[in-house]
């Protein structure tokens, strides 16, 4: 595991790390030293007949026994507590970590790989840790160990487990080279699957309405098909660990029992050295035996630690300079300036931005000043960087050149929860979370009281459908708001907007799945309830936007028009068209 960023997770259980492996060790010794109690037994009391001799030492093998198994009790508790502690402390960083990307980083990872980190990468890890304080020390030592009291036994008959281990060794290491790779490979089939899963079960409706289940069926079976296959070969190359490792030691075996029974026939080896070197030769073979399964653990917590380590090396591209005292400074200057309500809300100083560095910009050079308690509409083509425009003021992305100010304060200089407060969003994809309705509306203002929950949802026009419920503003919202229409869940998540009351509430198409009834009760309530902030409509509806004080009009990236309604159906071709293509001549001449 890779020091740098895992380490510290683990510092806090610094004694189940010592502690763990040196009970461990204890049982380890204990265990080294039976063989040749048993070597003893067989030479001076079965031999001479000696039954107290026996009695003795079987009384002191069966108390080193007892010894041991308390031991290994103590170095597993240890070795829980040291996993689960870690496991849990690296979670909680990781998704800690998570919550500060910036929307760059989580587009660039994936919501499904960082799923798989967060949970399967994750596990192997706390699972490894367990391993580290249970067995990485046990089976090694058990290894020399036994090879040493091999040694004091007979030396000569000793060599031959010698000239077996670099045979092992080279083994091990063939194994390991191949498996590595492949455990690699084998993770990002899964985040692949995890991606294919996740589409389907969140875009069901679309598959069976465009009777697409059988393409996903067989794009599912090809994903799982093709990992299937690479846990397949990662499986046979680690199946072979087991029987080589034994395959190995039973050679061993064989030619320690030929050349010992020539040399008990000899007379310089006794028949319960030969027993204590048989057993010496098993521990090490089931010594082995958890070494080399320890190598399959380890080879994939190593590439496990790689992807964990990459996602806490990567840094948000939304750094928070507000926190140090030169930025808080600026931030005090400029806020004396704000207070004039000459200041602007919003401002874009020639605002450049591209999703990456070499691809096509989304927005290029935009100038646009918005004043405070202004209704300002933004309407453009799919693609066209409306929704762009709007995640640059709570900073969700970092401006690729340019400046965006909030009022007269570019958007840096501000704390990012500060910043954030004074706005107010409405996605475009409604988003609740499991609690109650007046919950999911409390998540724009956790100490709102009743008559403000109440109050948001009747600007939102949700009061009514609410009331209906049986529960009303303690209905539950289960799986996102799975039991609600589109509209309700809009309406939910504007009403969370505007309990607020935020300086800049964007509503970004956040009206597509109401009637135009609603919608127009909507913004009507609005602009009567929200005097004072200043609202930013994104729609595709230009009925939606025509009364707005100014109307911005997008295209490719492009800010294309500025004006109200009846200036830009004068002026500008593009808006014209659109509103051509929505209204009849009539309303377009005369609106």
């Amino acid at each position: 595991m890779q020091k740098s960023k895992l380490s510290p997770h683990l510092k806090p259980y610094r004694k189940e790390l010592i502690l763990g492996p040196l009970f461990k060790l204890i049982e380890a010794i204990l265990e080294l030293l039976l063989p040749t109690l048993v070597a003893l037994i067989i030479n001076h009391g079965v031999g001479n007949q000696d039954r107290p001799y026996v009695l003795k030492l079987g009384g002191i093998m069966l108390v080193m026994t007892i010894c041991g198994y308390a031991s290994a009790l103590v170095c597993q508790y240890y070795a829980a507590r040291a996993s689960q502690g870690f496991g849990t402390s690296l979670r909680n960083a990781l998704f800690r970590h998570i919550s500060r990307f910036s929307y760059a980083e989580l587009d660039r990872f994936g919501t499904s790989t960082l799923t798989n980190r967060l949970t399967n990468d994750v596990n192997q890890l706390q699972f490894a840790v367990a391993m580290l304080i249970r067995l990485v020390i046990r089976a090694p030592f058990i290894c020399i160990g036994a090879i040493i009291m091999a040694m004091i036994l007979d030396f000569r008959l000793s060599l031959v487990l010698l000239a077996a281990t670099p045979i092992f060794g080279l083994l091990l290491y063939w194994i390991i080279s191949r498996t590595s790779p492949l455990y690699r490979s084998y993770q990002r089939k899964l985040d692949r699957l995890a991606v294919i899963l996740s589409e389907n079960l969140s875009g069901v409706r679309v598959i069976r309405a465009f009777a697409k289940s059988r393409e996903e069926k067989a794009r599912f079976r090809e994903a799982s098909d093709d990992l299937t296959a690479t846990a397949i070969r990662v499986g046979r190359l680690s199946a072979l660990m087991n029987p080589i490792t034994t395959l190995v030691v039973n050679a061993a075996i064989i030619a320690i029992l030929w050349v010992g029974g020539w040399r008990i026939e000899g007379g310089s080896l006794s028949q319960g050295e030969i027993i204590a070197f048989i057993n010496y030769v098993t521990q090490i073979l089931l010594a082995l035996i958890v070494v080399s399964n320890l190598v399959v653990i380890f080879t994939k917590a190593f590439s496990s630690a790689a992807r964990v380590n990459e996602v806490l090396a990567a840094e948000s591209s939304i750094k928070d300079f507000a926190t140090t005292e030169d930025h808080n400074a600026v931030k005090r200057a400029a806020a004396t300036d704000s207070q004039s309500s000459a200041v602007p809300a919003i401002e874009f100083e020639n605002v450049s931005f591209g999703y990456n560095t070499t691809g096509e910009q989304a927005l290029s050079k935009i100038n646009v000043t918005i004043q405070k308690g202004q209704t300002v509409g933004l309407i453009g083509g799919t693609g066209s960087g409306k929704t762009t425009f709007i995640n640059l003021i709570p900073r969700f992305y970092e401006a690729t050149n340019g400046t965006v100010k909030v009022e007269g304060i570019p958007v840096q200089d501000y704390s990012l929860l500060e910043l954030r407060k004074k706005v107010g969003l409405v996605p475009q994809r409604a988003v609740l979370f499991t609690g109650t309705i007046a919950e999911n509306i409390r998540w724009g203002k956790e100490d709102a009281t009743d008559e403000e929950v109440l109050q948001a949802a009747r600007i939102a026009q949700a009061d009514d459908f609410v009331q209906t419920m049986p529960e009303k503003y303690n209905s539950p919202v289960a799986r996102g708001g799975l039991s609600l229409s589109g509209g309700q869940k809009q309406r939910l998540t504007i009403a969370r907007a505007v309990i607020s009351r935020p300086d800049i509430l964007i509503l970004d198409d956040s009206s597509s799945a109401l009637d135009y009834a609603t919608d127009a009760a909507l913004r009507k309530a609005i602009r009567e309830q929200s005097s004072g902030s200043t609202v930013l409509l994104v729609s595709q509806r230009v009925s939606s936007i025509q009364h707005a004080d100014q109307i911005l009009v997008f295209e490719e990236g492009r800010l294309v028009g500025i004006g109200k309604h009846e200036e830009l159906l004068a002026m500008n071709d593009i808006y014209r068209d659109i509103a051509k293509s929505q209204l009849d001549a009539e309303e377009a001449s005369n609106r």
